[in-house]
C-alpha cells in the first residue's frame, strides 16, 4: 500500500513538472526564461547588460536571455502558449496583447507591480495593457510619429517650420507638401507598406476613432464606424498621392528604411517616420547632409497620437511571477529604463525617466520628441479582439487600394465598416 502511495505520489509531481513552463528552480535557484524583441544593437546591448546585471546581484533568481524577433513574435507565443513553453518575461507590444490576454495567456499583474512602478507611468498609458479588469503588461517603452525633414529644402523654400507649441493642421501640411514639389519631386513620401497603424493612430488628431464600443464598460460590443474625423488623414494622403502630385505613389508600398535613400538623395522634402527612425538616419545620412524632426501635423483634438507601447509582461503558467515581476521591476528602475530607451531610440513611459537631460537635447530631435510624450493616447484598436485578422484580411488591403487610387472613399468606407464588422462579431459571440 505505501509502495503504491510512494510510486503515485512520484508519478503526480513528475506530472506536475511537466505541466510547468518558463521558470525552473534547480539546486535552490530559480531560473526566468527573458523574451526580448530588442533587434538594434545598442538595445541588445542595453539588454543584456541589464539581465547580467541582475544575475550579478540576484544569485537565487538567474534570468536566462532569449531573443525574438518581431516579425513572427504573435505566433511563436500563441505555438509556446499552447504547448506549454512559453518564456517567463515576454517583450511584445500593446496592440498585440488582447487576444492573449482574454485567452488566459497571460497573468494578471495588478497584484504583482510595485506601487513605484504603478505611479511612475501615467494611467492613460496603463490603459494601453489594461483589458477588462486586468492589467496584462507593463508599457515601457513608447514613440510617436513624426515629420523627418531635409532643412535646407525647407528653408529655400521660405515655409512656416512648426514646433510642438505651434505645429501645422492637415490643411496647411497639403498646402506645403505641393509648394516643395516639382521637377520630378515631391514635398512628402508616405512609406505605407503597413498603412493601418499609421492611419488609425495619426487619424486620432483629427478626432478619429474608428472603434466603438456599446455601454459605458470595457467590455461592450465593438463596431466600426469610418466617420468624417476619420476621413480626414487617408483623404490627405490619398489627394497628396491623386490630385497635388506631393507625394510620391512610388513609396506607398514601401516600408520606412526604404525610403531613406530616396530622403537623402534630394527626391523627397520629408518623410513620416516612427520617432525610432532617426537611429538608421543618424547613422546613414550623407556628410554634410541636414535633417530635422517636426512634429506631425495636428487637427481638431491638436497633437494626440494613438500608440501601441513595447510592453513586458508574465506568462499566466510561469510558476514564478513574483520573481519575474521583481525583475521586470528592476528593468523598468528610472535610470535603467532611460537605458533602454537611448538604446531603442525612444522614449520611455515613466515620468521620471521621460525628464532626465539626456532626452531633452536639441540633437538628433530628442526635444521635439520627449515634447510629443504628454499627447500620446492608446492606439483606437488597443482592446479590440480580432483586430489583428481585421487589419490583415480587411484594412490592409482596403488602404492600400485606396491611397493607390485603385478604390474611392465609398469603397473604402464600405469595407473598413460592412466587412470588418463581419470579422469582428466572429470575436464577440
Amino acid at each position: 500500500m505505501r509502495t503504491r502511495f510512494t510510486t503515485a505520489l512520484v508519478a503526480l509531481l513528475m506530472l506536475l513538472a511537466g505541466c510547468s513552463s518558463g521558470g525552473t528552480d534547480t539546486g535552490g535557484r530559480i531560473t526566468l526564461r527573458f523574451q526580448s524583441l530588442a533587434w538594434q544593437q545598442e538595445s541588445v546591448a542595453a539588454n543584456k547588460e541589464l539581465v547580467k546585471e541582475w544575475n550579478a546581484t540576484h544569485p537565487g533568481v538567474h534570468v536566462e536571455y532569449v531573443q525574438g524577433s518581431w516579425d513572427s513574435v504573435h505566433d511563436q507565443l500563441l505555438t509556446s502558449f499552447e504547448g506549454g513553453e512559453a518564456p517567463d518575461v515576454i517583450h511584445d507590444a500593446s496592440d498585440d496583447l488582447a487576444d492573449f490576454a482574454y485567452g488566459g495567456y497571460l497573468a494578471d499583474l495588478a497584484g504583482l507591480l510595485s506601487a513605484r512602478l504603478k505611479k511612475d507611468i501615467p494611467r492613460r498609458t496603463w490603459e494601453t495593457a489594461t483589458f477588462g479588469d486586468g492589467i496584462y503588461g507593463v508599457p515601457f517603452l513608447q514613440e510617436s510619429r513624426v515629420l523627418i525633414a531635409n532643412t535646407a529644402w525647407l528653408e529655400r523654400a521660405g515655409v512656416r517650420i512648426p514646433t510642438p507649441g505651434r505645429p501645422w493642421s492637415w490643411a496647411e501640411f497639403r498646402q506645403v507638401t505641393k509648394r516643395l514639389s516639382g521637377d520630378g519631386k515631391y514635398g512628402v513620401a508616405w512609406p505605407l507598406k503597413e498603412p493601418v497603424s499609421a492611419t488609425l493612430n495619426l487619424s486620432l488628431s483629427a478626432g478619429g476613432r474608428l472603434f466603438h464600443r456599446d455601454g459605458a464598460g470595457g467590455d461592450g460590443k465593438v463596431t466600426v464606424r469610418f466617420d468624417a474625423a476619420d476621413q480626414v488623414v487617408p483623404r490627405t494622403v490619398h489627394d497628396q498621392v491623386g490630385t497635388d502630385h506631393s507625394a510620391s505613389a512610388s513609396t506607398l508600398g514601401s516600408g520606412g528604411s526604404d525610403t531613406l535613400p530616396g530622403f537623402f538623395g534630394g527626391r523627397y522634402a520629408m518623410v513620416p517616420l516612427g520617432f525610432s527612425y532617426r537611429q538608421q538616419i543618424a547613422e546613414q545620412a550623407p556628410k554634410g547632409f541636414e535633417w530635422t524632426v517636426l512634429p506631425a501635423p495636428a487637427g481638431d483634438d491638436g497633437l494626440t497620437q494613438g500608440v501601441s507601447p513595447q510592453t513586458l509582461s508574465i506568462a499566466a503558467d510561469s510558476p514564478h511571477k513574483r520573481e519575474a515581476a521583481a525583475f521586470v521591476d528592476f528593468l523598468l528602475r528610472p535610470k535603467n529604463m532611460v537605458r533602454l530607451a537611448l538604446g531603442d531610440w525612444m522614449l520611455p513611459t515613466g515620468t521620471r525617466a521621460l525628464a532626465d537631460p539626456a532626452l531633452h537635447t536639441a540633437k538628433d530631435g530628442w526635444a521635439t520628441g520627449t515634447a510629443l510624450a504628454a499627447h500620446l493616447s492608446p492606439a483606437p484598436a488597443q482592446s479590440v479582439r480580432g483586430y489583428p485578422e481585421w487589419k490583415d484580411k480587411v484594412a490592409t488591403p482596403a488602404f492600400q487600394e485606396y491611397y493607390s487610387q485603385a478604390i474611392g472613399l465609398a469603397e473604402l468606407r464600405h469595407r473598413l465598416e460592412k466587412d470588418g464588422n463581419l470579422v469582428l462579431a466572429r470575436y464577440q459571440r
